[in-house]
């Protein structure tokens, strides 16, 4: 598997998935360290439950709503000149955060702008997608995607830094991967590829599939509301579970938070290389079903030596799950990827926005973080049950025959 895996890599212009790789991993350090550093924040403000939820849950709805605006500017300007400019902006919100956040309200004003760095998945994915043949799309973009390690980086790292220097600081240090990124990326990736149309051909040719296939889509953002939302959701909110449920400090929070992290990453781009050989749709609906399971068993709020194992166990099929669904996407709008991806992402985005706040909120009412898991048991049901009736009414029409029968 991992000689194909090799062979499948260097079947496009892998410098360039290097650099897809490289914006999504630095810019998702970015999008979640206010998560990462949220018991230190909150410790320092002293803030409520809800406060707390909606805290480390404003950047995932920055990123959420810029990720509509950034895809469609990948399809008409390029992802290279978009790419820069979202570099360039999480720059300055991460100046912002070292020098202004000082209240509760500027740090939300000022995780709103960092959402920008959300945006990278708008970016990354086209890259890969750009840069790859159809038959390698999964595997390309689930090495893309591995850009959500973060987590583990934003998770175990920034709290020891914040430990040593203070949580002021590690935005200001976080600047500088984000200007070597941004150089690499400037000098890897062309500014176009040969099969690259032009400004006004891309812009055109991005409107048609979605237009026909707008019922898809959406059904498409739903089932990513749920297993990336998950995925980002619960990596940013995990620390201050753990930290509430369990009294674990801020450094342990985060160790264990980072370990569900890497289990997810590390999940995605191999989803993605089992939905090239098997098909998306019916990988998803076993995973949507397991993922329900465990957040039911979750809810129970057991000791931590059997909730750390459920959390992984969660995260990794939630990360197998996102790249199942990127497969399918790459396959139904290899037109639009930009346009289709940042709608995709935007409804991620705005599944892990609600889950954190909605965590806080039911903790608040309830006195218990069971019935967040409960809500999310739920979402994770009803997308199961709409992969298998609406699997079988989608049928994806594709000139490989192959790939249209695993579907």
């Amino acid at each position: 598997m991992i000689r194909t895996s090799l062979q499948a890599i260097r079947a496009g212009h892998w410098p360039s998935l290097m650099s897809a790789w490289l914006h999504f991993e630095v810019s998702f350090i970015v999008w979640l360290l206010i998560g990462a550093l949220g018991v230190a924040i909150a410790e320092e403000f002293n803030l409520s439950s809800t406060q707390k939820g909606f805290l480390v849950a404003v950047p995932l709805l920055g990123g959420a709503c810029l990720r509509i605006v950034v895809g469609p500017l990948a399809d008409w300007f390029g992802v290279k000149p978009i790419g820069l400019a979202v570099l360039g902006a999480e720059i300055l919100a991460l100046f912002l955060a070292w020098h202004f956040g000082t209240t509760y309200l500027q740090m939300l004003g000022i995780g709103l702008l960092i959402g920008v760095a959300g945006a990278s998945f708008a970016i990354a994915l086209p890259l890969a997608s750009q840069a790859y043949p159809p038959a390698h799309q999964g595997l390309a973009m689930g090495v893309a995607a591995i850009g959500n390690s973060g987590v583990l980086l934003a998770t175990f790292f920034a709290p020891r830094i914040a430990n040593e220097v203070g949580w002021h600081q590690t935005f200001g240090l976080m600047i500088v991967p984000v200007v070597f990124t941004a150089l690499v990326f400037w000098w890897v990736v062309p500014w176009a590829y040969p099969q690259t149309p032009s400004i006004q051909k891309r812009a055109e040719a991005s409107s048609i599939p979605i237009k026909r296939q707008q019922p898809f889509l959406i059904w498409l953002c739903g089932l990513y509301g749920v297993t990336f939302g998950g995925f980002v959701g619960f990596t940013s909110f995990f620390p201050i579970f753990f930290h509430d449920q369990y009294q674990l400090d801020m450094v342990a929070a985060g160790t264990m938070t980072a370990l569900c992290g890497l289990a997810g990453s590390l999940a995605r781009p191999i989803g993605g290389h089992l939905a090239d050989k098997f098909g998306g749709i019916g990988l998803l609906q076993m995973a949507l079903g397991i993922i329900a399971v465990l957040s039911l068993a979750l809810s129970g709020l057991f000791p931590a030596y059997l909730t750390f194992p459920l959390a992984i166990g969660m995260l990794l099929l939630l990360g197998f799950g996102n790249g199942m669904v990127f497969q399918v996407v790459s396959l139904r709008f290899q037109g639009a990827m930009g346009t289709a991806s940042g709608f995709i992402g935007a409804a991620g985005g705005l599944g892990g926005f609600f889950l954190p706040s909605s965590f806080g909120i039911l903790k608040d009412v309830t006195g218990t973080y069971g019935g967040g898991f409960l809500m999310f048991a739920f979402c994770a049901g009803i997308a199961a049950v709409s992969v298998l009736k609406v699997g079988r009414a989608f049928k994806l029409s594709l000139p490989d025959s192959r790939v249209e029968s695993h579907v």
